[in-house]
């Protein structure tokens, strides 16, 4: 189990590292929204599991997974920046967590939203990348607000 763990911690620090080369996420989607997942770490106040959108860093990475219950999605590309900004922001406030990499036996990193923002401004600092916002001014602004929200 350790050794799963490990992978799948992993294969996340690599969805953030390829995400900010190729500003580009992926996710699942058909006509009624995107593929979710329930949360196996998280819990709501009624004993729920959590509710997971799930992206992947890799197009054949996430087509893989279109198969049982996802056998009618399609891979849909989202631009970092609109997924940053609205994705995470908008999956915080629903109270969604984001599943990344998962894989097609559904093992995947569950990870709070905004948690995931403030690594992706990490890396996207440290490789020296900025983005275009509509409702922030670059990382940096965007950083800074989802730091006071989380104080």
């Amino acid at each position: 189990m350790l050794q799963n763990h490990i992978t799948v911690k992993n294969r996340h620090k690599k969805f953030i590292k390829t995400v900010c080369e190729s500003e580009i996420v992926y996710g699942l989607s058909n006509s009624e929204g995107f593929a979710t997942s329930s949360s196996v770490h998280y819990e709501d106040k009624n004993g729920e599991p959590i509710g997971i959108i799930c992206f992947w860093a890799e197009k054949a990475r996430a087509k893989s997974c279109i198969k049982d219950g996802w056998a009618e999605y399609q891979v849909t590309e989202i631009p970092l920046s609109e997924f940053m900004e609205n994705w995470c922001v908008g999956m915080e406030n629903d109270g969604l967590l984001i599943g990344t990499q998962f894989d097609q036996n559904m093992f995947g990193f569950e990870a709070e939203p905004l948690d995931l923002i403030l690594g992706l401004t990490m890396e996207l600092k440290s490789i020296g990348k900025d983005l275009n916002f509509r409702k922030f001014n670059g990382i940096y602004d965007l950083e800074k607000k989802v730091k006071e929200i989380i104080e």
